[in-house]
């Protein structure tokens, strides 16, 4: 089997490296385009580029918004990964109509694809590279661990709190950036890290969770929280706190019970690599793309080329890329009013954005 990824590992280090090595590791050949493409390229180019016949074409959210145009014609099954499900979800779904399989990481999103059209969509949370919390770790040296951006106008909580935790505890540098491996190694070397999410979206169970969960550390995270609804139980797999008022409280309390903490701690980690690692995961996916459910689902295969277009547009003009979008309407017009006329509209607030921007 040869899987075809739109974007090269490195476009998502953190995410797309863990798929790409767990997909080889069950003996498929996961093969990276070409990225001087144009991302508005046809997809037979892509392909013919590649060198490669695909079994199936995987599309991450990425730093290379590469968007071929006429996935919907593929003979091939296509799947599309959303990450942030949660931002921009009504584009999302637009997006996703030229893909047979629609990855969404949040509980609670199929429902909202389905209801809108695309019967594809399916569950598959954040996951860890497994080999990068097996094995004898090193001993604790932090009694609190964190790691992510504060500064950005989602992060006030975060950029509040933090400091203020920073001055009671043994912390590591938190104010840096970290590899991936770097990350699960201060995790590692932590007793807890607080989980102090998205001021818009605080009950995202993030990469950062399921990282600590997996690494031997205690998670205290806000509540209500994902991981409930992922089968996480509160004071069995984490802890979980209300108003951030409370977390010096509950560090202190738990940096004292020891026995409290491993036991906690420990749960999460066999839960974890047990069940949410990206060798798990691409099994999940493999089972999906060979099953019944592997039929070709995307909306758009059964839509005019005018209407899929317009999906294209979408994406062209929420990535900012205008000439792309500017392309595809010049090519909509005229080949059906509901078409021309949304495809102005986003075409006009692209332009709006970018002189804003400017």
């Amino acid at each position: 089997m040869t899987i075809l990824c739109l974007c090269r590992e490195q476009h998502h280090w953190k995410l797309i490296p863990g798929y790409a090595e767990a997909f080889r590791r069950q003996g498929v050949d996961f093969v990276c385009v070409d990225d001087t493409l144009p991302f508005d390229a046809p997809i037979e180019e892509v392909v013919r580029r590649s060198g490669v016949e695909p079994s199936a074409v995987f599309h991450f959210e990425s730093a290379h918004p590469l968007f071929p145009i006429g996935l919907e014609r593929l003979e091939v099954p296509t799947l599309c990964f959303h990450p942030d499900t949660y931002a921009f979800t009504e584009r999302r779904i637009r997006w996703s109509a030229p893909f047979d399989h629609v990855a969404v990481f949040h509980p609670g999103y199929v429902e909202r694809f389905a209801k809108r059209g695309h019967p594809g969509a399916f569950l598959l949370p954040h996951a860890v590279r497994r080999e990068f919390f097996v094995g004898p770790g090193p001993q604790p040296s932090f009694e609190l661990g964190w790691v992510g951006q504060t500064s950005g106008p989602v992060y006030h909580t975060r950029a509040r709190w933090l400091p203020i935790l920073a001055g009671e505890f043994k912390t590591n540098d938190w104010s840096r950036k970290y590899t991936v491996e770097e990350v699960a190694d201060t995790y590692r070397r932590s007793k807890i890290v607080v989980n102090i999410g998205r001021d818009d979206f605080p009950q995202d169970a993030n990469l950062r969770v399921f990282e600590v969960l997996a690494s031997g550390a205690l998670l205290v995270t806000s509540l209500p929280t994902e991981l409930a609804e992922l089968g996480f139980s509160e004071g069995r797999h984490f802890v979980g706190y209300r108003d951030p008022a409370e977390l010096p409280r509950l560090v202190r309390a738990y940096l004292k019970d020891e026995a409290a903490r491993s036991r906690i701690a420990q749960a999460a980690r066999e839960r974890v690599l047990h069940e949410h690692t990206y060798d798990q995961r691409a099994n999940q996916i493999l089972d999906r793309l060979k099953g019944a459910r592997g039929a070709k689902q995307a909306p758009a295969r059964r839509w005019p080329e005018s209407r899929a277009r317009l999906a294209a547009l979408d994406f062209y003009a929420g990535h900012g890329l205008r000439q792309c979008a500017a392309t595809q309407f010049r090519l909509i017009a005229g080949h059906g009013f509901r078409e021309t006329m949304e495809g102005a509209s986003l075409l006009a607030r692209a332009w709006l954005r970018s002189n804003r921007a400017r």
